[in-house]
């Protein structure tokens, strides 16, 4: 396992993209003060089509805005940003997660501290984590389609009734069968998601590792497995099985004849405050520690 973290700086904001989410209270009086915060350093705030239409502004379609953006901010909670992150993936751009929901584990700041952290990032009092991101492929007769996970990729039945078998494979050795309910292969970002429900393990979110989590195992031997970033685990199975990325896209197992997991050369960029502790996260968030 390797921990990544990096020291650098953004070298020019000019533009900043905004998505928010669509169901968000006193949007407009959010998007005023983001709006006038950047005016004041000379920034223009672009808005994809969708927020734009909840706003009654002209927004340009999602691609554009990251093409032309030096940085997008998700306004909403822990699944905009994971949504943000997705869908911007491949123009490598830093994201800063602005929380207007409830738990908000992975949005650093909070929309009362917003203004605050605007004059900061212009001062270069940030810093930019890099997560690993799931490169999800699919092989069906010699073809292969590819997916990205932020959180993780889950297996699952898709009945109530009854359980699927899964048979797992590493750099092409089969090591386990998975025989129960299903299974999570979860980043170190998602190890606090569906992941830490069902009994995996707490990942530090910079280390680079695949987290393999069984959901309610048919055996008590089996427990979840940490393996190094550079290894390719594939999945197969004859089984009815759902494949849900990120809890966003669905797929069926049966529509391929794997799918086979691994690091993904690229990684998502967020921007933090200097001062986030993960530690303290876990106690404020999870109540890490508490009697």
């Amino acid at each position: 396992m390797q921990i990544i973290n990096i020291d650098e700086k953004i070298e020019k904001i000019e533009k900043i993209g905004l998505v928010v989410r669509p169901d968000t209270h006193n949007l407009h009086k959010y998007y005023n003060q983001i709006e006038k915060k950047l005016s004041s350093h000379n920034v223009e705030l672009i808005l994809d089509k969708d927020s734009a239409s909840l706003l009654d502004k002209t927004g340009v379609s999602f691609d554009e805005m990251c093409q032309v953006s030096d940085i997008i901010i998700s306004l909403g909670g822990d699944g905009t940003l994971i949504s943000v992150c997705r869908r911007s993936f491949k123009y490598n751009k830093p994201i800063l997660g602005v929380n207007i929901g409830k738990l908000g584990f992975l949005v650093d700041v909070d929309i009362k501290e917003l203004k605050t952290f605007l004059d900061k990032l212009f001062k270069n009092e940030y810093r930019i984590d890099r997560r690993m991101v799931l490169e999800v492929i699919f092989s069906k007769k010699n073809r292969q389609t590819s997916a990205f996970a932020f959180n993780d990729v889950v297996f699952s039945r898709s009945m109530v009734a009854g359980m699927v078998d899964l048979s797992a494979y590493a750099d092409g050795i089969h090591f386990n069968n998975y025989y129960g309910d299903g299974l999570i292969v979860s980043t170190p970002t998602g190890s606090t998601a569906y992941n830490l429900s069902s009994g995996g393990p707490v990942v530090f979110p910079l280390t680079e590792a695949l987290i393999l989590t069984p959901l309610c195992s048919h055996s008590l031997t089996q427990r979840p497995l940490i393996l190094p970033a550079n290894f390719k685990v594939m999945i197969k199975s004859s089984d009815d099985v759902l494949v849900a990325i990120d809890g966003q896209d669905i797929y069926h197992l049966k529509d391929y004849e794997s799918i086979e997991f691994k690091m993904a050369q690229k990684r998502v960029n967020l921007i933090h405050r200097v001062e986030r502790n993960y530690f303290k996260i876990l106690k404020e968030k999870l109540k890490w520690g508490d009697a």
